[in-house]
């Protein structure tokens, strides 16, 4: 994809002084504003000066899923803006790379296509999803045991029912709470009460084994949260997506989603290595902020500025404007391996259900889809809850390598050569309760945030969250006009 690094030059806009309170002539008013505002208009410095000026409509600080959709929903409405991004590609986390001719996703990233926001922004045919198995393969007691969705796996579910991953009891509790989360809104489930999803399990009636032997993995491994710490809201909606979609990767990698919303927006709105340093305010009512980029260049807008940054850096760049939270993010460290085969040949996700060691789950991606590697190949990925900042990348793969030899045996696992590992010091926001997943993100005068810490911990929250952080942007320029 190329993106355009610098803003075409145009005369600055200028923009009437006009009122009404008829509806019809404020949408006439402000359609006129924006078509004045078509383009941004780089604004020369004088000689003293050692950076340009650049006015726009609309400033987008952050190029992950949230602020592409909001950026999607801007251009649906003929929204000039700029897309600021700090880093050399859009997605956020949300990126792949390519080592030896494997395709390598920047930690442990599953697409579920049950997503209600994404099914309405994504191509998913575009996208040539690959399904995993609708289950897991739990290691526990020296052995693989099957969870499987009765529903796509009937015969699989019934043959499992005597397993010791949990009780028959439990597993029919399991089908109980899928026919209670498909009997809920979103929105119910999103604002409902709320406790940690160990204390939902267990008032529910399940079992300390199937706690610690599927869901601690299976969701802790979702949330990065193996104490299952995390909002029941966050499970139930998870739980609901799950029972309505399948679990897939792109066919090209995770980074697909977001390069499919940057493929829809005009190619010279996304600037790249365009760090903010700052978000400036002159303490005015109304006036707009600028925006500030490490280079000194500063990018004042007419219209608005949406924050669209993970949650460390929101806090930064919004010093004072938003409260910062005490909870400290989740991290996780993905580590991948090449080998010549795979020990298992279906394209199922493997948790620990053992209660031992450190890896939370494993897969092999190209058991899910080939093309994550070159012919002949086999992707290893493995997951591990936390930072592990005490252990070096050497001493954490070799942990890794001899608790997977208890999984395989040692003569396949140390047969396989270490490609890389991705420490993600902030891969998700802790959202222990209580939360607020449907608040305003409208925090000052023209100024608003969006992002998975706004929203659930989640795909879906990203892309609906900048969606609605533009929505509010437009309701509110409608008034203001």
């Amino acid at each position: 994809m190329n993106l355009i690094l610098s803003p075409p030059t145009y005369p600055k806009p200028s923009f009437p002084h006009f009122h009404s309170h008829d509806p019809q002539t404020k949408r006439t008013h402000f359609e006129f504003k924006l078509r004045s505002s078509k383009s941004p208009t780089t604004l020369q410095t004088s000689p003293a000066e050692s950076a340009t000026e650049t006015q726009t409509g609309v400033i987008i600080i952050g190029g992950g899923l949230s602020g592409l959709a909001a950026a999607n929903k801007l251009h649906s409405e003929k929204i000039p803006f700029v897309l600021l991004e700090a880093s050399d590609g859009i997605g956020g986390r949300v990126r792949t790379d390519i080592v030896d001719g494997f395709i390598l996703d920047r930690g442990f990233q599953i697409f579920i296509t049950g997503y209600p926001e994404a099914q309405k922004v994504l191509d998913y045919e575009s996208l040539d999803l690959q399904k995993f198995y609708s289950g897991a393969f739990v290691y526990y007691n020296n052995g693989f045991h099957t969870v499987a969705d009765p529903v796509r796996h009937l015969f699989d579910a019934l043959m499992s029912l005597s397993n010791p991953i949990g009780s028959v009891v439990d597993k029919l509790l399991i089908g109980l709470t899928r026919v209670k989360v498909l009997t809920r809104s979103d929105e119910d489930i999103l604002t409902s009460n709320e406790v940690s999803i160990m204390d939902l399990l267990t008032k529910n009636g399940f079992s300390k084994s199937i706690i610690d032997r599927f869901f601690r993995p299976f969701f802790g491994g979702i949330f990065f949260d193996n104490e299952l710490e995390t909002s029941s809201r966050l499970f139930d909606f998870i739980f609901k997506c799950l029972a309505l979609g399948d679990n897939t990767l792109p066919s090209k990698g995770i980074s697909a989603i977001p390069e499919q919303l940057a493929s829809k927006l005009p190619k010279k709105s996304i600037r790249l290595n365009s760090r903010v340093a700052s978000v400036d305010f002159d303490g005015s009512e109304n006036a707009r902020p600028s925006v500030k980029l490490q280079n000194g260049e500063v990018f004042t807008s007419e219209l608005g500025v949406i924050v669209a940054v993970e949650e460390p850096e929101a806090e930064k760049l919004l010093a004072g404007k938003i409260r910062a939270r005490k909870k400290p993010g989740r991290s996780t460290v993905c580590l991948y391996f090449s080998a010549d085969r795979a020990p298992v040949d279906k394209p199922v996700l493997f948790l620990n259900g053992s209660g031992k060691g450190i890896v939370n789950n494993m897969f092999f991606p190209t058991n899910v889809a080939k093309s994550y590697g070159p012919p002949g190949k086999t992707l290893v990925s493995v997951s591990v809850i936390g930072s592990f900042e005490e252990m070096s990348d050497e001493s954490l793969t070799d942990e890794v390598v001899r608790e997977l030899s208890e999984w395989f045996g040692d003569s396949v696992v140390r047969s396989w050569k270490h490609l890389r590992n991705y420490r993600i010091g902030f891969a998700q926001p802790d959202q222990k309760p209580p939360t607020n997943l449907l608040r305003d993100l409208k925090i000052g005068s023209s100024v608003y945030v969006c992002g998975d810490c706004w929203s659930s911990a989640s795909f879906d929250g990203a892309l609906s969250s900048g969606r609605r952080a533009a929505e509010a942007f437009l309701k509110d320029a409608l008034v203001s006009v």
